[in-house]
């Protein structure tokens, strides 16, 4: 029987499809690309209008020979790739392959791999959409120009194995340009007043603030300013200026991108945005359910989009009504608005059965895999249910010639909040404030003691700012997010601090060179711009060409110039006082993916590195006589260890502590409890549970 073939990108997504779809159907991988620019030269003729030359990926014969004899039994080819630019290439570049005519309806995409969507793509092939195929071969191209023509020069000039890119180059520079403002920022001094304010003897007592000085905002600026402020509020009489009561009704979020996935899931999980994708990626591409077979349980996780599809709201809409009731579902679904630069090609993330609970998973899916499903499934549905409605009461007290405000809110119905965590409401403390008539006069009052304040300059950049920023620039696409992000740590441009992303002395090094001789590749305006264009050439609004040699010609230009002005960089060495044990040389620090390092100054000669030991200051357990320092994994997950490892194999993902348990005499280690608190706990966790609260002193 005539069989046909369809072929997708991913191994676990084949499996998937190919269980829906039965026994008619042979369903294949191509594993990514099979045909791209060769690696071994620059590979685009830029005479003959940037033809780009693509070559079989070495090592990728076997699979294109596999292929092209399945392609060729079958009566019909259908290609299956991811549903955005990326994917509409790898389709074209597999019509090439597979002698597909690319106008022949051989294109099938869906958004969720569900066996509605996957049947209902079968029935609705379409031609591949050359558009978007010459918009991914433009950015190819632009990435080419820059890493095949600047990437060299910085070798040459600065240090063997960097690069340089459009995205990357910008993400650099806000990082630095952010550490700038930081090192740059002086604090001001500023202080706060309060008053304990009560109507009358055992009437609630409620906190204003003092706001104004005779019609001005207050700008108290020193400790002898405040204290005069503060003696005055003393004996002045106090009445109510002005008080409003009303209902405020909060909107839930809007449901998930690819950008506010990655933050949200770095601000509640502290996943990387690399983690994030690969998680995402298991749950769009299909998890052995059981009887159920492989079922993808997430949409498309590669979207700027914020809407969702009718037959999405409508499901969601009914579970919310049969799960929680006519109240906690809107009069009409919540439509939310994209930005502006936004493709909205495909839906928002959400799970492809909004029946399918977090909970009915449990067993199933890793911890992490749960995590990050249930954070979707909560978003999709919550974006779609009832407002939260809280009463405010706010006053205006008069003082003399100070003024007072004071505001608080009590939830009257919970709505989206229905489905919030614990901890999240709890930082929506209800805050009362009584309702008192315009003219009451408050017959007690207590002048709290003079806060003194710094300002603070902006936070360090971590990855989901850095992310957010991105976005909000207009720089970069979801696919390109998180690869920006790693790309720029194992160049070495920037370090974690814990969550915070530090630049190095090579990223500024590398960051004024560009600053000086290629000024458009880190402009933000003129990136945007760029990602604009590519998107005109998707939607067939620009030729291919005007692009690229709009950024081809002065891009030459400003290399030729570089090439001949720039001197070659000798990068400042800091040598230690450590003696390198194979070659007798000092020892040097040098800067790599997870920090710094010791590495003997005599490479290529002599290779000895050696980690930084950060002691901790307490003595190993296990062998008594070594000191535990820090270190790091290979992905960069600090933990605890004995300094004479190998011979003493002490390790601890907690920091122990000098202090022994007082139930079993076990070492006693530092952890976060679920309400983030610092604890002490017994490190024999599994017969002893002790633990106790410590004071935080950070």
């Amino acid at each position: 029987m005539p069989k046909t073939l369809v072929v997708v990108e991913s191994p676990t997504k084949s499996k998937t499809i190919e269980k829906i779809l039965g026994r008619n159907y042979v369903v294949r991988a191509s594993m990514g690309h099979l045909r791209d620019l060769p690696k071994t030269q620059f590979g685009v003729d830029i005479e003959n209008n940037f033809e780009p030359k693509y070559i079989n990926i070495r090592g990728k014969g076997p699979l294109i020979k596999e292929l092209k004899s399945l392609a060729k039994k079958a009566d019909r080819v259908y290609l299956a790739t991811d549903p955005d630019r990326e994917g509409e290439a790898i389709a074209w570049h597999l019509a090439h392959i597979l002698d597909v005519a690319p106008e022949d309806n051989c294109r099938i995409a869906f958004h969720e791999i569900t066996s509605k969507a996957v049947k209902d793509a079968i029935k609705t092939p379409k031609p591949i959409d050359l558009d978007k195929v010459d918009a991914q071969q433009t950015r190819r191209i632009l990435d080419r120009i820059v890493g095949y023509k600047l990437s060299p020069l910085l070798w040459r000039k600065i240090r063997k194995g960097l690069s340089a890119g459009r995205v990357q180059s910008v993400a650099v520079k806000l990082i630095c340009d952010r550490q700038r403002e930081i090192d740059a920022f002086v604090p001001q001094e500023y202080w706060t007043l309060h008053v304990k304010l009560r109507e009358k003897s055992k009437a609630p007592q409620f906190l204003a603030e003092v706001v104004k000085y005779k019609e001005k905002k207050l700008e108290i600026t020193t400790a002898q300013e405040a204290e005069k402020a503060a003696t005055a509020l003393q004996t002045e009489h106090y009445t109510v200026k002005d008080t409003t009561k009303k209902l405020r009704k909060n909107r839930p979020s809007a449901p998930f991108t690819t950008s506010s996935l990655q933050q949200e899931a770095f601000k509640k999980y502290n996943f990387t945005t690399k983690k994030t994708m690969m998680l995402a990626q298991q749950l769009y591409e299909g998890i052995n359910l059981g009887k159920e077979g492989s079922v993808g349980l997430i949409t498309y996780m590669r979207t700027d989009s914020v809407r969702f599809s009718d037959e999405a709201i409508t499901s969601i809409r009914e579970y919310l009504e049969e799960a929680y009731g006519k109240n906690y579902v809107p009069a009409k679904p919540h439509v939310y608005s994209s930005k502006k630069n936004a493709q909205d090609a495909h839906e928002a993330i959400r799970p492809s059965s909004v029946q399918r609970l977090p909970e009915s998973l449990a067993a199933i899916l890793s911890k992490d895999q749960l995590k990050l499903y249930t954070l979707i499934w909560k978003r999709a549905v919550a974006s779609q249910m009832a407002e939260a409605v809280s009463e405010v009461t706010s006053l205006s007290i008069a003082a003399g010639d100070y003024l007072l405000t004071a505001s608080g809110s009590v939830l009257q119905f919970d709505g989206y909040q229905k489905l919030s965590d614990k901890k999240d409401l709890a930082k929506e403390k209800t805050k009362l404030v009584p309702f008192l008539e315009k003219g009451t006069i408050i017959q007690e009052h207590e002048v709290e003691e003079p806060k003194q304040h710094f300002t603070e300059p902006k936070p360090y950049f971590t990855e989901a700012s850095l992310v957010k920023e991105l976005e909000e620039n207009g720089i970069g696409r979801p696919s390109t997010y998180a690869p920006t992000v790693q790309t720029i740590l194992e160049r070495s441009y920037i370090v974690k601090d814990g969550k915070k992303l530090v630049p190095t002395e090579l990223g500024f090094l590398t960051l004024e060179l560009l600053t000086n001789y290629f000024s458009n590749l880190i402009n933000i305006p003129f990136s945007a711009r760029l990602e604009e264009q590519l998107d005109e050439v998707a939607e067939s609004k620009l030729q291919r060409n005007f692009v690229l040699s709009t950024f081809y010609e002065p891009f030459a230009k400003a290399l030729a110039v570089a090439e001949k002005e720039i001197p070659v960089v000798e990068l400042p060495v800091e040598v230690s006082d450590i003696a390198c044990e194979k070659c007798g040389r000092m020892m040097v620090y040098k800067q790599g993916r997870f920090g710094k390092f010791l590495a003997c100054p005599g490479f290529p000669d002599c290779r000895n590195t050696k980690p930084i030991l950060k002691k901790i200051g307490v003595k190993c357990p296990l062998c008594k006589t070594g000191e535990i320092i820090e270190r790091k994994s290979k992905r960069g997950r600090i933990f605890f260890g004995c300094e004479h490892y190998p011979e003493c194999t002490y390790t601890s993902w907690d920091k122990p502590t000098e202090i022994k348990c007082p139930k079993c005499s076990s070492v006693m280690v530092e952890k976060r409890g679920k309400n983030g608190k610092k604890l002490l706990q017994c490190s024999n966790t599994e017969e002893c549970k002790y633990s106790e609260e410590q004071v935080d002193d950070e």
